[in-house]
């Protein structure tokens, strides 16, 4: 079953998924403009049909002392949205300077400013998942080790 990542943000909304193994994230699609839940749920509906859907991961904007952004609320009523439409547990993630390193990334492969900034919000969300997923395999691994 995969996991799906979103990053939330004002005008675009970055999609990521897993593999099947829950290994790795990649970037799947950006959203844009006022139907973003709506769009949200078709695709986690889709890839539920598909593959399956474990569980969904949103990106929790926070300054770097921790403390909510402007952009917070909002991601947190993206969240409770998806979890009161979805029998899904939905988990919010840390996404703390996501952004510059998706952008960092990107940029050592694209030198075109225009494009990468299509691909930004969605290289993101790739982050925000792959965060997630390497913090719960950690914390398997230490599970396991008792």
């Amino acid at each position: 079953m995969r996991m799906i990542a979103f990053d939330v943000g004002a005008q675009r909304t970055g999609v990521a998924v897993s593999d099947a193994t829950q290994t790795l994230a990649s970037p799947f699609r950006v959203l844009r403009g006022v139907h973003v839940l709506h769009e949200a749920l078709a695709i986690i509906r889709d890839l539920e049909a598909e593959d399956g859907v474990e569980a969904i991961v949103v990106g929790l904007p926070l300054r770097l002392d921790g403390t909510p952004t402007g952009q917070t609320p909002r991601a947190r009523a993206f969240a409770g949205a998806l979890g009161s439409r979805l029998s899904l547990p939905v988990h919010l993630q840390d996404e703390r300077l996501t952004s510059v390193d998706a952008e960092e990334r990107l940029a050592a492969t694209d030198r075109d400013w225009r494009s990468r900034k299509q691909k930004l919000d969605a290289a993101a969300a790739a982050i925000i998942l792959q965060d997630f997923l390497d913090a719960r395999a950690r914390a398997r691994g230490l599970a396991g080790a008792d």
